[in-house]
């Protein structure tokens, strides 16, 4: 036997090794009788224990109780009322003790059911002495009564007024008025929470919280308005069953149990008042954390830190406590030492605030000087030298005046001609134009300027303010006293003249221009030689999430299986390249979709396009008659064009002489000064073939002559040859 038992021992030591069994045992108490180790487990559960904690309050309702159990309970009806203020003391706000008015229904009914167990005790054993119904009350009686029971009766009534009138009373008005107005208050509350959500100040998390706190908050005020009842009932309730149990005492006693009448009251007395006591103390504590939770709506963090944050907020009040209590001392028949004691204690503690005060003042005012003190400017990051501007325009120092409005010539300000130069850029063009850096530069000339493209000089001329720019429409010279210039957009003679011959030059029929507007001109030319260039992939793509409807959808069927963004972006810098305006990107885009179909080449689908913008094109160019002058290709020169074309596909070149380059360069310039002299502005026509080869050509000499293709031609267009190469 003594091996066998010792091997089993060894087996389940070994076993708990890997599984903590012994650390569940000793946590659950092991009990020798079946079936209390089951009721233990399920009196652990909360909700189980709170369900058998009531019972165990209504079963002294019906049932007697021993004294030494009364005092028992009465001890844990003590302790819960402290634990109760204790709490309602610490919390930071109302709502984190919620379940009070739950907690104020238990404690009152523990109260009274203490109270009928120990009334049944006080009417069957109060003959027998003091101690019938236990010691905590035989004590709480002794100690107040002070063996005279008028004593006890009157401080007894008095703790019932104090709990009952003022206390009670006093926390029920607040709750029922608190409760009034947060349910007043919860439509505004509801609707902040709702307009914080909609201009995303909080997001939804956020909000159903701070919902679900005005629920609670709405909820619980209204629960206290109910549960102050609770604490008013108990105070009748306890008035009720001590001058019940006084009269009903004293009659058992002296015509039931045969005790003279001073015994009996003097029994009775003491257990009746005990008894009371025993109850209002609690109720009088728990009232008193009951007024603590209701009042200390609007107020966050603890008692304690709230009232010593608010009572010393202000050293001017304790000043003036402490001098009146120094008048009060001084009175004759007044006790000196309390009222200079606790003078002294106020007018050191107004010291201290007041010195507190002045001290984080100090340290408030140095730490304003130190962030008022201007810092050194932080260096600026190295990558700011990578940045570029794509629109640029130098200035000398004497051109500032055209910003600044200074200038006397009347015209706009430069800043101002810019911006319409901009929303004309955009109408014309379709492309939004870059904004434009004005700067001034000491190494320029005081009136030279500079207009740079991605910081690359793309233009420069000379301005003086308080000047006309003069020019004779026949281009000839002015006669007029003046600084001779060049025009510097078109290359024309032009004299800077005094503001005093302004009108003369009119009269005379010359051009005649303010500085700023010469500037804002050659801008404008620069702008549109360069266009094509300005034209970035992110302007492309802003461009393409501003078609709507069916364009849109257009633009989500090429992109990106028939083109990419970026061959959309170069064939609308062919496009701009020769000043044909993207304005019309519907359109652009449908010939793009045609195209893809038979060349991926962005230049074969950028000259198809330009089939489908036939009516803008011709429309740009058409002369003040209404029709199309013409400067047409000879069938001698088609043909040259087209014999020296090589190479297949996309890959075609062109493979002519230079002679022979320099010759049609030379009729080309020809042709179109003899429309010039004609007062015309004709457009080179070719064939579709040789279109793309002979643009290369013109615009290295004439970058501003339109070449167009007889596809391009619109059927209803007027036309009129003008010459022939």
């Amino acid at each position: 036997m003594a091996d066998t038992t010792a091997q089993d021992s060894g087996q389940t030591s070994g076993s708990a090794g890997n599984v903590p069994a012994p650390v569940a045992q000793a946590e659950k108490p092991a009990f020798a009788f079946p079936g209390l180790n089951e009721i233990w487990d399920m009196l652990r559960k909360g909700d189980t224990g709170l369900a058998v904690g009531v019972l165990v309050i209504l079963t002294l309702l019906i049932l007697p109780m021993p004294p030494v159990m009364l005092d028992m309970f009465l001890a844990v009806s003590i302790i819960f009322s402290v634990l109760v203020l204790m709490t309602g003391l610490f919390i930071q706000k109302p709502l984190e003790f919620s379940s009070f008015p739950t907690v104020l229904l238990i404690a009152t009914m523990l109260r009274l059911g203490l109270n009928i167990a120990s009334t049944r005790l006080i009417l069957s054993n109060g003959h027998e002495g003091t101690a019938a119904a236990g010691n905590v009350i035989q004590s709480f009686g002794n100690l107040v009564m002070g063996g005279n029971f008028v004593i006890g009766i009157i401080v007894f009534a008095i703790l019932v007024i104090v709990n009952f009138v003022v206390i009670t009373k006093g926390s029920g008005r607040i709750a029922e008025v608190a409760a009034r107005f947060t349910l007043d208050a919860m439509p505004g509350k509801q609707m902040a929470i709702d307009a914080d959500l909609s201009a995303g100040l909080i997001d939804e998390a956020e909000a159903r919280t701070r919902r679900k706190n005005l629920e609670d908050e709405s909820s619980f005020f209204g629960a206290m308005d109910g549960a102050s009842k609770f604490v008013r009932g108990d105070a009748i309730a306890g008035l009720l069953i001590t001058f019940i149990n006084i009269l009903g005492g004293i009659f058992i006693g002296v015509a039931q149990m045969e005790l003279s009448f001073s015994e009996a009251a003097n029994n009775y007395t003491l257990l009746t008042i005990g008894d009371g006591l025993v109850s209002q103390i609690p109720a009088l504590i728990v009232s008193t954390a009951a007024g603590l939770l209701v009042s200390k709506a609007g107020v966050t963090g603890a008692a304690d830190k709230a009232l010593a944050e608010q009572f010393t907020g202000y050293p001017k009040a304790l000043g003036m406590s402490a001098a009146v209590m120094i008048v009060l001392a001084l009175l004759p028949g007044m006790p000196m030492i309390p009222f200079l004691g606790l003078a002294g204690v106020a007018g050191y503690l107004a010291y201290q605030v007041s010195a507190k005060k002045k001290q984080v003042a100090a340290q408030a005012a140095q730490k304003k000087a130190i962030e008022a003190v201007p810092k050194p400017a932080p260096e600026p990051p190295i990558t700011d030298a990578l940045k570029m501007d794509e629109l640029r325009i130098e200035m000398g120092y004497a051109l500032l005046a055209l910003i600044n409005g200074k200038d006397t010539t009347g015209g706009d300000q430069l800043t101002e001609q810019i911006k319409a130069l901009r929303r004309q850029i955009a109408s014309d063009m379709g492309v939004i134009m870059p904004p434009v850096r004005i700067l001034d530069n000491i190494q320029l000339g005081a009136n030279d300027y500079v207009i740079k493209v991605k910081e690359v000089e793309a233009g420069r001329g000379v301005l003086y303010p308080n000047h006309y720019m003069v020019m004779d429409p026949a281009g000839g010279q002015v006669k007029l006293p003046g600084t001779h210039t060049t025009e510097p957009t078109f290359g024309l003679p032009a004299t800077w003249v005094d503001a005093q011959y302004r009108e003369d030059a009119s009269l005379r029929g010359y051009t005649v221009v303010d500085p700023a507007t010469v500037l804002s001109t050659h801008l404008t030319e620069t702008i549109k030689a360069n266009i094509s260039e300005l034209l970035t992939y992110g302007d492309v793509q802003k461009l393409l999430k501003e078609l709507q409807g069916e364009q849109a959808k257009l633009v989500d069927d090429l992109i990106p299986s028939q083109i990419t963004v970026s061959g959309i972006q170069r064939i609308l810098q062919t496009l701009l390249s020769e000043r044909i305006s993207i304005r019309d990107l519907g359109t652009i885009l449908e010939g793009v979709s045609e195209a893809t179909g038979m060349t991926r080449n962005t230049n074969s689908i950028a000259e198809h396009v330009r089939m489908r913008l036939g009516r803008q094109i011709c429309a740009a160019n058409l002369s003040p008659g209404g029709y199309l002058p013409l400067i047409a290709m000879s069938p001698q020169w088609e043909q040259a064009f087209l014999e020296a074309i090589v190479g297949d596909g996309d890959d075609k070149q062109l493979a002519m002489q230079p002679s022979k380059l320099q010759e049609f360069v030379g009729l080309v310039r020809d042709a179109f000064e003899q429309a010039a002299q004609q007062g015309e502005v004709p457009v080179l026509l070719t064939s579709p073939q040789t279109r793309p080869f002979i643009r290369s050509i013109v615009e290295r000499f004439r970058a501003q002559t339109t070449v167009m293709s007889q596809n391009e031609v619109h059927p209803r267009a007027k036309l009129k040859t003008i010459g022939t190469i």
